[in-house]
């Protein structure tokens, strides 16, 4: 099969979506099909470049804002003729392994739709639905999902009065959130993956810095109710949940260092109960469904000390790392890294 993967781009997840996107080229090939890697910041990638690209790796923070404006002559966004590209367009398949940005919210997957492309992960609605955390959150609450309080920030235009909106000031965005969420909780860009932007609040004191920060990387920042307790993690591929895993970081959450650099984080089957595994699947999947997702997505969890299940958000491109949760809980069902990556390509789709 003559496949394209499409990685790298310019959201702040870049470098793990080239490290994604490398393996499972390697691992394609490895099966007989022929592989071609595009970055849309860079083009078609030679076999020196993704060499050079994989020798790299992927650091212990992101790329950032400013080395990642520099991609791409400056433009940082996905080139609008990039469906028309002759490894796009005449590829049996188009393998999407974009994290973040325009890869992963829905305006990728619209451009190879309007030009009838065939491809890996959701359509342009359910990438849209998942990559807004405040519009997932809003769904799986209707489809009985659980998931914790939240609230969502003033915008800068909000807090100066402008765009003719009443003056919502960060002092009384933090009367709010201590009365309704209470303290800790999580701040963090609703359109963003890798907890890149997000911090841990315990302090009213600290929630002005937080703000700042989430809002460096999205026009939309959410606030969330903390859930002390253990981390899960459900994959889905096709109509398949995936073994249960538990996340032990070394640091207080699960952040960008811990997801990408070896030994910071344990990651294991969940030694759970029948009845709660067979509850997180069932809220995985119903989740899954209620986003209109496809292919494979994984689905975050929390669970306190009561036995109450807390959804996060849901993941529609997935890492595909070496340190990744997909391939670690594939591996768990029997499923090797070269055979998931060739389901995820059979479950591609048009549209």
């Amino acid at each position: 099969m003559n496949i394209t993967v499409l990685l790298g781009g310019f959201s702040a997840e870049r470098d793990v979506s080239l490290a994604s996107g490398l393996r499972m080229a390697e691992a394609l090939r490895t099966k007989g099909h022929a592989v071609t890697c595009v970055d849309p910041a860079e083009g078609p990638l030679s076999r020196e470049r993704e060499a050079a690209h994989l020798a790299a790796g992927v650091g212990t923070t992101p790329p950032s804002l400013e080395q990642l404006g520099k991609l791409g002559g400056g433009g940082g966004s996905i080139p609008p003729a990039l469906a028309e590209w002759p490894a796009v367009k005449g590829a049996d398949v188009v393998l999407l392994a974009l994290h973040g940005g325009q890869g992963e919210d829905g305006t990728l997957q619209a451009l190879l739709d309007l030009a009838g492309v065939r491809y890996t992960g959701s359509g342009h609605l359910g990438s849209a639905l998942a990559m807004d955390k405040h519009l997932s959150k809003v769904i799986f609450r209707a489809a009985d999902v659980g998931t914790a309080d939240w609230l969502m920030a003033p915008t800068p235009a909000e807090t100066s009065g402008g765009n003719g909106s009443p003056r919502r000031t960060r002092e009384r965005f933090a009367e709010e959130v201590e009365l309704t969420l209470g303290l800790p909780v999580v701040v963090k860009p609703s359109k963003q993956g890798s907890t890149v932007g997000l911090t841990v609040v315990r302090e009213r004191e600290q929630l002005d810095a937080a703000l700042d920060l989430a809002f460096r990387y999205d026009d939309e920042v959410m606030v969330e109710q903390f859930v002390p307790g253990r981390e899960l993690t459900v994959g889905v591929l096709g109509d398949q949940a995936l073994p249960v895993l538990e996340i032990i970081p070394k640091n207080e959450i699960y952040d960008y260092e811990a997801k990408y650099t070896p030994g910071m984080a344990e990651e294991k089957v969940a030694e759970l109960g029948d009845s709660t595994r067979a509850r997180l699947e069932a809220q995985a999947l119903r989740a899954f469904r209620a986003l209109k997702l496809r292919g494979c997505a994984r689905i975050d969890f929390r669970m306190d000390e009561l036995g109450n299940v807390y959804c996060l958000e849901a993941n529609t491109l997935p890492g595909m790392t070496r340190l990744s949760l997909i391939p670690q809980a594939a591996a768990a069902a029997g499923i090797l890294f070269p055979e998931l990556c060739e389901r995820i390509v059979g479950l591609a789709g048009r549209g």
